[in-house]
């Protein structure tokens, strides 16, 4: 058989799959723009790619660049602060403490007399002076005793001059007699008898003479017992508390007596105050002290420490000690709430600084301190922490620069700047 030649043409045609009809599709016109079009895109999105990668590394070694050189700059940088020169300081600090005002003496009044309120004559808030009658008692009872006792006393006073007169009468007798015994003309019996008798009158004498000494003391007794009908003022003062108005019964009982008047002596008034231990070596009796009361603001009232219990509590280790003060203008009363301002002499002097030079970590308390440019972290003692400032006892010395807000990095040897005043 021959065979047929194939066609030439054959071979650039782009023969597709038959359709569902079972007829081949013939290539579509412009199939080979479109695929050159997407090679393209997709080249470039190929090459966007690499760019955008290329970017991001090239960032990211900018971005480590710049860190490390920051991080060398930090390291290497001197942080500019601000400082202080340490002063010692020994002049005497003030501490306050607050108390109450109490009235220098207070007395309440009892009644030494039984009887009735016959006349009132003070009042609460009344003024006094020492020796004003506050009140009377009317005790008709206790004057007809006083009446009484001084009717008997008159009576003993008469029986001592009887019995003196006796006496007398008895001693001239025994003089007689025993004359008469001398001369025979009288019996040794008589004689005995005489001087006997002249014995007992003398001392009938000395037990008349008891009997008035006995009742002058109960007439004076009673006499006293009389001046208690009028209830004077002990001191000068003012009346804080009545008790008793006219008529009222009062008695005199030891145990149950009415009370009649309190008083108080409000010239001076006293405030007790507890020293901490700290304060106490600087304190004396006779010390000056001011009291501030805040309802009374811009006034200021002057006193002294007037004494101290001379020994600390055990529980809290303070030290009572009384501020007077004085108040005969009356501006004050006893009650008020009160803050006392005292001048505690120092035992040692010591360095001021302020709260926030100190550094608190694992060493303890620390304090940063410039030293030829560098860094110098110091440990201190506190003598007392007054919350703005603290006192240093030790670890600093008059003429250190103390940074004030050390750095939070601040270490022995690193380099500052010192920011000019």
């Amino acid at each position: 058989m021959n065979s047929i030649p194939p066609d030439p043409s054959f071979r650039t045609q782009n023969l597709r799959a038959p359709d569902e009809r079972g007829e081949p599709q013939n290539p579509k016109p412009g199939d080979g723009e479109r695929r050159s079009a997407a090679r393209l895109t997709g080249f470039a999105a190929l090459a966007v790619l690499a760019g955008l990668v290329s970017f991001g590394m090239w960032t990211h070694t900018s971005r480590n660049a710049e860190a490390e050189a920051e991080v060398e700059a930090r390291e290497n940088a001197a942080p500019t602060v601000r400082t202080m020169l340490a002063k010692e300081e020994s002049s005497p600090r003030t501490i306050e403490l607050t108390g109450n005002m109490a009235a220098f003496d207070a007395a309440t009044l009892f009644a030494r007399a039984t009887g009735y309120i016959s006349v009132r004559n003070a009042d609460i808030g009344t003024k006094l002076k020492k020796g004003d009658v506050l009140a009377v008692i009317a005790a008709p009872d206790l004057d007809q005793q006083l009446a009484q006792a001084k009717g008997q006393l008159v009576q003993f006073q008469a029986a001592v001059q009887q019995a003196e007169a006796d006496a007398d009468l008895g001693r001239v007798t025994d003089q007689r007699t025993s004359r008469l015994v001398a001369q025979g003309w009288s019996s040794a019996q008589q004689g005995d008898t005489d001087r006997l008798t002249f014995a007992s009158r003398v001392a009938a004498v000395a037990v008349a003479k008891a009997n008035v000494v006995a009742q002058q003391a109960a007439v004076n007794r009673l006499q006293q017992l009389t001046e208690f009908e009028q209830i004077k003022a002990p001191y000068d003062g003012v009346v804080t508390s009545r008790l008793v108005d006219v008529g009222d019964l009062v008695t005199a009982d030891a145990s149950s007596g009415t009370p009649l008047f309190a008083v108080a002596r409000t010239d001076v008034l006293r405030v007790q105050v507890f020293v901490p231990q700290a304060f106490t070596f600087g304190l004396k009796d006779g010390d000056p002290a001011t009291a501030t009361v805040s309802e009374l603001p811009g006034q200021v009232f002057h006193g002294k420490v007037a004494r101290n219990a001379s020994a600390l509590a055990a529980g809290t280790r303070t030290l009572l000690m009384e501020v007077d003060i004085d108040n005969r203008e009356g501006k004050l009363a006893a009650g008020l709430y009160s803050v006392i301002h005292l001048q505690s002499r120092r035992i040692n002097p010591v360095i001021i600084v302020p709260s926030q030079a100190v550094v608190f970590g694992q060493d303890g308390l620390r304090v940063a301190v410039v030293s030829d440019g560098k860094v110098e972290m110091r440990k201190i003692v506190l003598e007392l922490d007054n919350g703005a400032t603290v006192e240093v006892k030790s670890g600093l010395k008059p003429g250190d620069q103390i940074i004030l807000s050390p750095p939070a990095n601040a270490v022995d040897g690193m380099k500052v700047t010192v920011a000019s005043a």
